[in-house]
């Protein structure tokens, strides 16, 4: 594995980057080969809150977590503890699929097909475009869209449906629940 730990507003000590490194390193017994993509680690301060934030690309898409607290050494364990329980819980799903559907490398292969959206900008203008992503619609249930929403931490996810054969769009609606938008024909 390799690591780009970067600070914003805190120095990057070696004790914290060796703490970083040795607790992310624990996420590679979840994976059957070695991941050479780069894990890129992010730890900043802003008004006394310790913010990390770790992304993971794996086969194309990205695992990704997020933990605030008011020590530094804590979110590092609280986004590993976060990006631990999503790995369980995709190894679930595609478990379950595969006992459905066919075999399980199949299956986790094409779970991790899907290229994830950017990152939205905190701080944008209303009208402003600031970045255009381009990226492949590979064919989902929505199922599968919902679990790669969740594993990129965002609040929507673009993506072709399997069953319609159109870009749909799940989102997270404010009771916790999901929403589905489909285009009227």
């Amino acid at each position: 594995m390799k690591f780009c730990i970067r600070g914003k507003n805190v120095e990057v000590t070696n004790p914290l980057k060796e703490y970083a490194e040795r607790k992310v390193s624990r996420l590679e017994k979840y994976f059957e080969a070695p991941l050479v993509s780069e894990v890129n680690v992010t730890l900043s301060v802003i008004k006394n809150k310790h913010t990390v934030e770790v992304s993971i690309p794996v086969n194309g898409a990205i695992l990704r977590a997020e933990e605030k607290s008011e020590d530094m050494y804590a979110s590092i364990d609280m986004v590993i503890d976060k990006l631990e329980r999503q790995i369980r819980k995709l190894k679930t799903r595609i478990n379950r699929r595969a006992r459905q559907e066919g075999t399980q490398r199949s299956v986790f292969k094409e779970a991790f097909e899907q290229t994830a959206a950017s990152r939205p900008h905190e701080e944008e203008d209303m009208f402003e475009v600031v970045r255009t992503k381009k990226f492949t619609l590979k064919p989902m249930d929505v199922e599968e869209a919902v679990l790669q929403m969740n594993l990129l931490g965002h609040n929507f996810y673009v993506f072709a449906n399997s069953a319609t054969s159109s870009v749909n769009v799940v989102y997270k609606r404010e009771d916790g629940k999901y929403g589905l938008i489909e285009p009227a024909v």
